[in-house]
């Protein structure tokens, strides 16, 4: 029978392996988020002229060529209040992050308006292909999700 100071140390373990899954997702999306953001602000620039770092900052809040960069931003602002909270995190919370991004993450043309930009972008920009592998890699190494809901 485990003692309780070798079971504290075992969630404490689990906690940080969770946490530690949850930074690397986040810092994977935050490196896919600022391709594309690269990508569309050289699209923008081509058409408009060069841009500022100030322009691109209300670019981003306001144009709509940058407005499905969105839910990367969102989704990164979730796992940042997971991090920062006081609850500990969960290898059930991260397998239910990575799902979710797996899910959001799936390039198809005939997927939800995210997916079919992100499918473009992928055949747009080799710099988004090499960020997708890597994306798909972290997917790669979650388990399977066996639960039913879509």
């Amino acid at each position: 029978m485990a003692t309780p100071e070798a079971n504290s140390s075992a969630n404490a373990n689990n906690e940080s392996a969770a946490r530690e899954k949850l930074i690397g997702l986040r810092l994977a999306l935050l490196k896919v988020h600022k391709t594309l953001l690269d990508m569309e602000r050289r699209d923008y620039e081509r058409a408009n002229g060069k841009v500022t770092v100030g322009e691109l900052f209300r670019l981003v809040i306001d144009h709509q060529q940058f407005a499905w960069l969105h839910n990367i931003s969102e989704f990164v602002v979730r796992l940042d209040e997971t991090l920062a909270g006081e609850e500990p995190v969960t290898a059930e919370y991260v397998h239910t992050a990575v799902s979710l991004a797996q899910k959001m993450f799936t390039p198809s043309e005939a997927g939800d308006a995210f997916q079919k930009k992100y499918y473009d972008a992928i055949q747009r920009d080799p710099a988004v292909v090499l960020d997708h592998a890597e994306l798909a890699r972290l997917f790669n190494n979650e388990p399977p999700d066996t639960s039913n809901n879509p």
